[in-house]
């Protein structure tokens, strides 16, 4: 079994590599690979609602690393999203990311389990669980909870690593993550598999005039 973590930071040994590199060896300890994917610096285009995925099975764009994540998911049994909070909300990169990796490679993320872990000098970190978690209940996936908010407290690495209750909250939140993840695979050995979801009704709410 295997665990992608994707730090959405531009820094790659920054406060939310500490948080995710914290659940990896909770992970690691309990018998599950895990790998650890950096978004970096580089550019992320947003989602233009061209619509090609539904055809293509991945994102039109091929210039970043959107598509290498969505391969990398169809190999991977769980997930945790990482973060640093900016005004309040995830960064824009994860978020734009996250809005093309659904959009063109849901079917991979279905009914696998995910947890947000995100980091903050202060305030904003429940806002920004929020929103990384919308993708999870929306793609039917099981979110991983922990002792406390996923969260780290630290403007600096040095300063997460004396933030203990978060730490500890991380490695709790790798311990869950592996019973669950042992759970499933049990369930899946005994032949319960997941249920098939009705996808037949859209309504909308400005309705025309003949309604």
């Amino acid at each position: 079994m295997k665990v992608l973590l994707l730090n959405g930071s531009t820094r790659k040994n920054g406060c939310t590599a500490l948080a995710l590199t914290e659940v990896a060896r909770a992970l690691e300890a309990e018998g599950i690979e895990t790998e650890l994917l950096e978004m970096g610096g580089a550019p992320i285009r947003d989602c233009v609602a061209c619509g090609r995925c539904t055809d293509l099975g991945r994102c039109v764009f091929q210039d970043d690393i959107v598509n290498q994540c969505i391969e990398k998911a169809r190999a991977a049994d769980g997930f945790v999203f990482g973060s640093p909070v900016y005004y309040a909300h995830p960064s824009g990169q994860l978020l734009a990311a996250m809005d093309r990796m659904f959009y063109a490679g849901g079917d991979v993320f279905a009914h696998k389990p995910a947890a947000a872990v995100v980091t903050a000098r202060r305030a904003g970190t429940t806002a920004s669980l929020d929103a990384i978690q919308k993708y999870f209940t929306d793609a039917q996936m099981p979110v991983v909870s922990s002792t406390y908010w996923n969260m780290v407290f630290g403007p600096a690495p040095e300063l997460v690593a004396r933030d203990l209750e978060g730490l500890q909250t991380m490695r709790n939140l790798g311990r869950n993550m592996a019973w669950m993840l042992k759970c499933l695979q049990l369930g899946r050995e005994h032949g319960v598999i997941p249920p098939d979801a009705e996808t037949q009704q859209w309504t909308n709410f400005n309705r025309g005039p003949e309604e």
